[in-house]
This record gives structure tokens, C-alpha cells and sequence, in this order.
């Protein structure tokens, strides 16, 4: 009895199969045979989709980037790196006329005064104090320095022209500490506003609406935030270059004075405590003899009995 039972549900499941087959056969012999051209292979749909889209002559390119969008792009932000750019482009123009060599050690004084110095049994104090006046620099500053101590012991003198040097070069060097301090901080300012606008657009993405994805959205907020980084080290590495060039010429234009001065003041030995000079320029002797100031006492008082 069971043996049947599965001979009946084979017979059942077997003839609806073939019969379908069998039709499907009819129907293929029945059919044109222009009417299997046209059908489209699934290989041939794979292979289409693969393919990258062409594009068109003629058609929209991507625009380039422009300064004045960038600029625009980065808010309140480059505000404070602008007045930055504008410090820096000023104070490297002034340093640059100011930190000629014909202002700091013009070349009629350097001439004069290595013609007097060429010997020191010989060096007019008096005709360089003038020589100075006639040129008035850094480097005549200093000499006149020196030249004011004749008389003095050589070290005293030595010690007055090193002072007056280190005052010349710190005050030709302290607009240059300005251009360093741009250099440090414009980066800083930068990363203030990339952070800020890294802030703003996690933010936004958060609250978006139906029309915008949240990764067109980050995309446009990261774009945005990296312009003021651009913008503060842009700003910050010519500063850096400019201000490690100012202070090396410094360094070097001050370093030929000292070179100048030091060549002086052997021809100042001779004068060590027989002559001076005054506030005119010129040499007056000194009076070693002369006995020290006494002091004046008043009488005592009288009392009256």
C-alpha cells in the first residue's frame, strides 16, 4: 500500500514536468527566428553596466580653485591671518631699506676711519669724533662711544663699545622678533579655524535634511575648515624665511662693526690717563695733580649762655 502511495506521487510530479517541456519545445519551433535576436544576454547587461560612462564633447569641466572663494570659504578666521600677512609684508620691507649696508656702516666712514686707524702711534681722536658726526649710523654711534672714554683704561673702553653695539643691533633686531612671533602664531590661528570649522560641520551633518547626504555634507564642512590652515601657513613660512634672513644680516653687519671698532682702540692706549675728551669733541689733559676736593664744614652753632 505505501509502495503505491509513492508510485502515485512520482507519476504526479514527473507529468506536469514534462509535459511543460515538451511545450516549451513546441513553442520554440513555433517561433521566428528573427524573434531570438533580439532578446539581450545577462552577460551582455554585466558587461554595460561595468563600463565607465563617457563623456561628452563639449560638455561642463570641473572648475579650478579660485583665491578670492577660498578666502570667502574661510570665514571670521581670516581676519586675524590677513592683519597677520599685512605685518609680516610691512616689517620685511622696512628691515630690508633699513638693514642696507650704506645705512649701517656707510662706506665714507669706514674708509675715513681705516685710513686714521692704519696707525696707532698717530690716531686723531678728535678728527674721527668728527668723521662720526658727519656720518651719523650705527657704526658711528659706536665710535663716537669709544672715542668719548679716551683717556680711560682699554678695557673700559672695549666694554663701552661692546654695550653700545649690543643696544644698536637690539633695536635694529626688535621688528624682526615681530616677523618671528608671525611665523608661530599664523599657524596657530589656522588650526584654530580648522578645528572651529571641523566642529561646525560634525554639527551640521547631525542635523541634516532629506535632500543632503551626511557625506556631502562633511565633505563641504572639511573643505571649508582646511582653507584657514592653508591661509596661516602661507602666511607663517615666509615670515620664518624673512626673519632668519634679517637676523643673520644683523648678525653680519653688526659683527663688521665690532671688527672696526676693535681695530681702534689700540690707538687709544696712548691717551690712558693723560688726556680726555669732552662733550665738543675735543681733547683736553687731564690734571693728575691737581689735590682732591676738600670738604666744607659749617662752624658749630653758638649757644648762647
Amino acid at each position: 500500500m505505501v509502495i503505491a502511495v509513492l508510485w502515485a506521487a512520482l507519476l504526479i510530479t514527473a507529468v506536469p514536468g514534462q509535459f511543460l517541456s515538451q511545450s516549451a519545445s513546441a513553442q520554440d519551433e513555433t517561433e521566428p527566428a528573427g524573434a531570438t535576436q533580439g532578446m539581450v544576454d545577462a552577460a551582455d547587461i554585466q558587461s554595460v553596466m561595468n563600463d565607465e560612462p563617457t563623456q561628452e564633447l563639449g560638455s561642463d569641466q570641473p572648475s579650478g580653485i579660485d583665491l578670492l572663494s577660498l578666502i570667502a570659504r574661510g570665514g571670521r578666521f581670516m581676519i586675524p591671518i590677513g592683519l597677520m600677512s599685512m605685518l609680516v609684508v610691512t616689517l620685511s620691507v622696512e628691515r630690508t631699506l633699513s638693514l642696507r649696508t650704506e645705512k649701517i656702516l656707510p662706506r665714507s666712514l669706514v674708509n675715513q676711519i681705516s685710513d686714521l686707524a692704519a696707525t696707532h702711534e698717530t690716531f686723531p681722536p678728535s678728527t674721527a669724533q668728527e668723521i662720526c658726526i658727519e656720518n651719523p649710523s650705527p657704526a658711528a654711534r659706536v665710535i663716537s662711544a669709544m672715542l668719548m672714554r679716551t683717556g680711560q683704561p682699554l678695557g673700559d673702553i672695549e666694554r663701552t663699545a661692546s654695550e653700545t653695539l649690543q643696544r644698536e643691533a637690539d633695536r635694529y633686531a626688535g621688528p624682526v622678533r615681530w616677523l618671528t612671533l608671525a611665523a608661530a602664531a599664523t599657524p596657530l590661528m589656522g588650526l584654530l579655524g580648522t578645528v572651529w570649522g571641523m566642529i561646525v560641520a560634525f554639527h551640521e551633518s547631525s542635523t541634516l535634511t532629506a535632500e543632503r547626504s551626511r557625506s556631502e555634507q562633511l565633505s563641504e564642512g572639511i573643505y571649508t575648515a582646511l582653507v584657514t590652515t592653508l591661509a596661516g601657513l602661507a602666511v607663517a613660512i615666509p615670515a620664518a624665511i624673512l626673519a632668519q634672513y634679517l637676523e643673520n644680516r644683523i648678525a653680519k653687519l653688526f659683527h663688521r662693526i665690532e671688527e672696526m671698532a676693535f681695530t681702534i682702540a689700540p690707538g687709544l692706549v696712548r691717551f690712558v690717563g693723560r688726556s680726555r675728551m669732552d662733550a665738543e669733541g675735543q681733547l683736553r689733559p687731564l690734571d693728575n695733580g691737581a689735590p682732591p676736593p676738600m670738604a666744607i664744614h659749617s662752624p658749630p652753632p653758638v649757644t648762647s649762655s
